[in-house]
């Protein structure tokens, strides 16, 4: 009975995370809608309430806001938004450090994670997986030996975590992408994906 109940569960825990996640994402897109006249609401014209609408309006303002931004005047005009959002307190804070997070994962330019490491932490005998990242010159030339940014997530949010600088002989450096990186860390281990089932069956091959 008991093996039975925990099977039960393995099917309905997951499936009911995901059905939770997708009405909050699709309840939250929707609200998008109450941007539009009332009397261009879907709900008004259809004469009934179709969930997801707010999705297609959501991606049509973010493609939008991403031409805006691409040309001149918008840029200048974003530029000059942003300045006086930085200088109103409380909210500056919060919107720079969002904004930092953001740059760094979603930017194009090469400021996102560069390699996936093992380090030792929290103890000499323990290790963790991290991301490299940048070492500020200033800091850089603080070292005599060569040293790595390393970004240490949390689980199974990897969104926190901590901020250290590691002397690059004391890293192992995986050949493992980010993205498996993430899952593994989100999952706490469980996910094994196919690319992890690979390396581990090249390494269990006999010579």
């Amino acid at each position: 009975m008991k093996k039975y109940f925990i099977t039960g569960l393995l099917v309905w825990v997951p499936l009911g995370i995901t059905l939770w996640v997708l009405n909050l994402t699709i309840s939250t897109m929707d609200q998008t809608l109450l941007l539009l006249p009332e009397y261009w609401h879907p709900d008004r014209v259809l004469g009934l309430h179709i969930p997801g609408l707010g999705i297609i309006l959501t991606l049509g303002v973010v493609l939008l806001t991403g031409l805006l931004i691409r040309n001149v005047f918008g840029q200048r005009l974003w530029e000059g938004s942003e300045k006086a959002m930085l200088h109103v307190p409380f909210v500056g804070s919060i919107y720079k450090g969002v904004k930092q997070v953001s740059d760094t994962l979603l930017s194009g330019s090469g400021n996102s994670f560069r390699k996936v490491l093992l380090v030792r932490y929290p103890h000499p005998q323990a290790w963790s997986l991290a991301f490299q990242t940048s070492v500020p010159g200033e800091v850089a030339d603080k070292f005599d030996d060569p040293y790595v940014a390393v970004f240490i997530p949390t689980t199974p949010s990897p969104v926190n975590g901590f901020y250290f600088f590691v002397r690059k002989a004391d890293t192992i450096e995986l050949d493992m992408t980010v993205d498996v990186a993430l899952r593994s860390i989100v999952s706490m281990g469980v996910v094994a994906d196919s690319e992890t089932a690979k390396h581990r069956a090249v390494a269990q091959a006999p010579d």
